[in-house]
């Protein structure tokens, strides 16, 4: 099946795209937002808008997986591409830091509520187990080119006009992300059983909690985030303040990560047809431990140069693909087909707990302490979190990575949930 044969995906996908780009130009424009407002304190008014982001995403998925199925999925998703168009509208109209955070706070909770819903629509408009996969890896790597164009056409975008109109033609995207979901045929969430709405916020979390695979998941969020912390937070100082390059250069080097994991996201559709995710997964999480340990060596070393970091970003980009993008896949398999929502919403809650760990011990420490031993502490979490992952998740567990022509196909019923978590 060609994946976008699929009208509806083919318009949702072109919905995410577009609001990636207006999240990524947006952090761009904010970054420049607060230096005229705080001027030397930009980058702690930035962090603290990190902070509320991150805090929005952890407590906000869950609430939304918890009532998602009580409103139409169209008209949700509408609403809060609606919501983040009108907020970044207003964000160029501040006169004070604390309204960036208050706008900051309705904008992330709108994307934490965006995120986990529109993942849950996949399976239901995308049924082909093969067209799946493809779709998983596919917003991945729009995710992927998001991080590495949106510094580039910020920077482009603003030879030609102030950082105010930035944020006009950003929310005019978020609009149009709208119009694109109003126009796609979203089936509405299948009820899940519970009336409840903590029960139904706390249901994701408690299944990863009970089952192996899933907590093995768990584990492999905080290599991402502890890796990942190091080129998201640390590449502005590292390129300007020790390799003495310019915002150009900056921007260069997240590009460098950012190809490593578009090629490998774009190779890892045709590798999960043929190996286990929790073997692509855990290699992936060696991989990041290793590239923290050779971002440690780049500290320490004379192989702190342009190549030498451009390599170890890169690897740190193929490391952050093999684990993120067949994460969707195990999820699915993990649960009955009702309690998909909750299942995203919980990873992103959790995988978001995870930056919220790691970005204050990259961006705080790494301010007062230095790179060497910053980046020592994170290599230690990716180690443990790696070590985690294969302790957690046993080893002979295939369910939820079927690979070869006799794995299930989408239309297989799924166990129900309690028979899957003791048969792992």
């Amino acid at each position: 099946m060609r994946l976008f044969g699929i009208r509806d995906y083919r318009h949702l996908f072109g919905a995410q795209v577009i609001a990636l780009f207006g999240t990524g130009l947006t952090t761009v424009a904010l970054g420049l937002l607060a230096y005229d407002l705080a001027g030397p304190r930009a980058g702690a008014v930035l962090s603290t808008a990190l902070t509320i982001k991150m805090v929005m995403y952890v407590a906000i998925a869950p609430l939304a997986a918890a009532y998602v199925d009580r409103l139409p999925r169209r008209t949700f998703l509408f609403l809060l591409d609606a919501i983040r168009g009108a907020v970044v509208l207003a964000l160029p109209l501040v006169t004070e830091v604390w309204h960036i955070y208050v706008l900051i706070g309705l904008l992330q909770a709108a994307s934490a509520a965006f995120t986990p819903t529109f993942q849950a629509v996949i399976p239901d408009i995308v049924t082909d187990e093969a067209a799946y996969t493809r779709a998983l890896s596919a917003s991945q790597v729009a995710s992927t080119m998001e991080s590495l164009l949106s510094p580039v056409l910020a920077a482009v975008a603003l030879t030609f006009m102030s950082f105010d109109r930035l944020f006009l033609g950003t929310s005019a995207g978020f609009l149009l992300s709208a119009a694109l979901v109003l126009s796609t045929r979203i089936p509405d969430a299948r009820p899940s059983g519970r009336t409840k709405a903590w029960d139904k916020a706390s249901a994701g979390i408690r299944t990863f909690l009970r089952t192996p695979r899933l907590r093995g998941v768990m584990a492999l969020n905080l290599v991402v985030a502890a890796a990942g912390s190091i080129v998201v937070v640390n590449t502005v100082n590292h390129v300007r303040d020790e390799l003495g390059g310019t915002q150009s250069d900056v921007a260069w080097m997240l590009a460098a990560s950012g190809t490593g994991t578009l090629l490998a996201a774009l190779a890892l559709p045709r590798v999960l047809d043929r190996v286990t995710a929790r073997t692509v997964m855990t290699t992936g999480a060696a991989v990041l431990a290793g590239s923290t340990v050779a971002a440690v060596t780049l500290t320490t070393t004379d192989l702190l140069t342009w190549t030498g970091t451009a390599i170890v970003w890169s690897v740190i980009g193929v490391g952050m693909a093999l684990v993120i993008t067949p994460t969707g896949k195990v999820l699915r398999a993990s649960v009955a087909r009702n309690a998909i929502p909750e299942a995203f919403a919980a990873q992103f809650s959790l995988s978001h707990l995870a930056w919220l760990i790691t970005y204050p011990i990259a961006g705080w420490l790494g301010s007062s302490a230095g790179f060497t031993l910053t980046w020592s502490v994170l290599a230690v979490l990716a180690g443990t979190g790696a070590i985690g992952a294969l302790l957690l998740w046993p080893r002979h567990d295939g369910r939820g990575t079927p690979t070869g022509p006799t794995a299930p196909t989408r239309h297989t019923p799924i166990p129900d949930r309690s028979a899957l978590t003791k048969a792992a």
